[in-house]
């Protein structure tokens, strides 16, 4: 017979499935905890993959909390932990920037893709976990594809490039070279403060009315995407955030700032 235990040891990979999915790391661990609940309620008699079914239940309960919601939740920091799985969500740079990205997908899309391009799932299984059929699957797999394809259009050389010229203009403190660098439609988000900013008339405001009050220098990260952010004030550089670029093309379509100076301590940066 499944323990509770057995089922517990899959919280710390489920939590980053459910963040992942759900842009919150709070809204993750409640449908965690809702998961292995109703898998502990419903333990009698299951047999078949306790990892798929588990998998199925937080889901379809992250789904749910995502319909729920009045509006769209912007995406936020991962919280600090020590376990391992989490601990690996935090510290990659690639897992950051891949996490953006797919925050740019519909719910179905980035639920498919997870479970078939993270997770490894036939489609006939995701279908199954999702209460879909398989064509639909495949149909949103192929989509979320072609919009990241989109996103990397450019290819890692070419936006390791772009996001040095962005990070130049930024530590010379060039409004309009910044701006430039950015989509008509970009978005600026700083998560946790609820500001954000959209298209260049208000970033560009914002910009000038606050941060490059300062000097700023960006440090570059095992992903062209990630970059550590220090203010410079009084001669001192102090951490202030992790940026993520979203890349349409050759410019930039969004950013999600961390602001954290201990999320940037965190990932010893």
């Amino acid at each position: 017979m499944t323990s509770f235990d057995e089922v517990a040891v899959y919280r710390d990979e489920l939590r980053a499935h459910c963040y992942r999915l759900l842009g919150s790391m709070d809204d993750a661990e409640d449908a965690v905890q809702e998961t292995l609940q109703r898998a502990w309620r419903n333990l009698d008699g299951f047999e078949g993959s306790l990892r798929a079914w588990l998998y199925k239940i937080a889901t379809n309960r992250a789904l749910t909390i995502i319909g729920q919601r009045k509006q769209p939740i912007e995406l936020g920091p991962p919280i600090f932990v020590e376990s391992a799985e989490t601990k690996v969500l935090v510290q990659e740079s690639v897992e950051l920037a891949f996490v953006a990205a797919i925050h740019h997908l519909t719910p179905p899309q980035r639920a498919a893709l997870l479970l078939r391009d993270v997770l490894g799932y036939s489609a006939q299984e995701a279908a199954d976990m999702l209460g879909t059929s398989a064509t639909a699957v495949h149909s949103a797999v192929r989509r979320a594809r072609a919009a990241l394809a989109e996103q990397d259009s450019l290819g890692e050389e070419g936006q390791r490039d772009a996001a040095a010229r962005y990070a130049a203009a930024w530590h010379a403190g060039d409004l309009d070279g910044i701006v430039a660098m950015l989509t008509e439609d970009a978005k600026y988000t700083m998560p946790p403060l609820d500001e954000r900013y959209h298209g260049h008339a208000e970033i560009r405001q914002f910009l000038v009315e606050g941060p490059l009050q300062f000097g700023w220098r960006f440090v570059a990260t095992s992903s062209p995407k990630v970059w550590v952010t220090y203010m410079i004030s009084e001669g001192r550089e102090l951490p202030v955030s992790v940026d993520v670029l979203v890349f349409r093309g050759a410019r930039i379509s969004a950013v999600v700032s961390f602001v954290s100076d201990e999320f940037v301590r965190f990932l010893g940066l």
